[in-house]
């Protein structure tokens, strides 16, 4: 019987990637403003200066007094050297200091932002593309 050769084939798939535009995208920003009235609270200090005489002298060698506070009252001491080099306590000034809140309505600017999304067709083609097919 002669021999019979029977050739063997073998397939092989070579798989290649391509870069295919199929669509592009327009984006478009725009910044609105709204104008918003905002209440504020602002604070102030007020202070109030009182007077109180004292004429009092003060003893011999005695040194001069020093500011001092009683409370929220900041207490600070005048003094006049007179002709006999005694010191005679003349005023003192009394601060109080006081906080005052008051609320103002502020006209204020406020900004936001809007994106708009617009889907195009690739270049140079006159409907969106569609994805290539595969037929076996």
């Amino acid at each position: 019987m002669p021999e019979l050769v029977i050739p063997v084939l073998v397939e092989t798939a070579t798989v290649t990637r391509e870069l295919v535009e199929t669509g592009r995208v327009r984006l478009t920003k725009t910044v609105q403003e709204k104008e918003e009235l905002v209440p504020l609270d602002l604070r102030h200090d007020q202070v109030q200066v009182e007077r109180v005489a004292i004429n009092r002298y003060l003893p011999d060698e005695a040194l001069a007094p020093e500011p001092r506070h009683e409370g929220d009252v900041l207490i600070i001491p005048v003094l006049r050297e007179v002709l006999v080099k005694r010191l005679l306590l003349v005023e003192e000034l009394r601060v109080t200091r006081q906080q005052h809140t008051t609320t103002e309505v502020q006209r204020v600017v406020l900004r936001h932002e809007q994106v708009q999304v617009e889907r195009l067709p690739p270049a140079g083609a006159a409907s969106p593309a569609t994805p290539p097919t595969f037929q076996p």
